[in-house]
């Protein structure tokens, strides 16, 4: 794939750059690498709610603008988004754009979910925006596909466990 900023993919974009990721480590102090986070979010998912092809499928894909080109930890969610919307439709889209506002949301309103983030996660936290305040808060409960990104974004704080045995990728190809 060109080095260059990647607006929309394709089915073998997205299988390539996923696949590329097992390489690529979750973060710093993280022994997960980026396919092997996404491979749980999904199975994770998919788990807690048989049957939600598309909300599996938003778990496999929700990181991949960490991916892409000239993406940020700020944009990833948006940049993800973008890139996948033609390709897995407007569901799995706006489940993945609002991910990283789901963290936002539940720092503000559930006093044991900040103790549960990593050390990534929170360090993520303050260049993505920080806790929503009130008026935030309840902006984002009314956003389409807000109770399925707040699904998402638990599964993916859960979904960094190193040796975990989720299958691979050619499991997600059918979603």
């Amino acid at each position: 794939m060109e080095a260059r900023r990647v607006t929309e993919l394709d089915v073998d974009d997205v299988l390539d750059l996923l696949a590329d990721a097992s390489g690529q480590p979750l973060g710093p102090d993280l022994s997960v690498s980026q396919l092997d986070h996404a491979l749980q979010t999904a199975a994770r998912l998919e788990t807690e709610r048989p049957g939600d092809t598309v909300l599996a499928a938003a778990g496999l894909v929700h990181d991949i603008g960490h991916l892409l080109p000239g993406s940020s930890d700020e944009t990833h969610g948006q940049d993800a988004a973008r890139a996948v919307r033609r390709v897995l439709g407007e569901r799995v889209a706006g489940i993945v754009a609002l991910h990283v506002e789901a963290k936002r949301l539940l720092v503000a309103t559930d006093p044991a979910y900040t103790g549960l983030l990593g050390s990534d996660s929170v360090s993520s936290l303050a260049r993505q925006g920080g806790t929503f305040g009130a008026e935030a808060a309840a902006a984002f409960v009314n956003e389409p596909w807000a109770a399925d990104a707040v699904t998402l974004r638990r599964a993916d704080d859960a979904a960094k466990v190193a040796g975990v045995d989720v299958g691979d990728l050619t499991r997600w190809v059918p979603l």
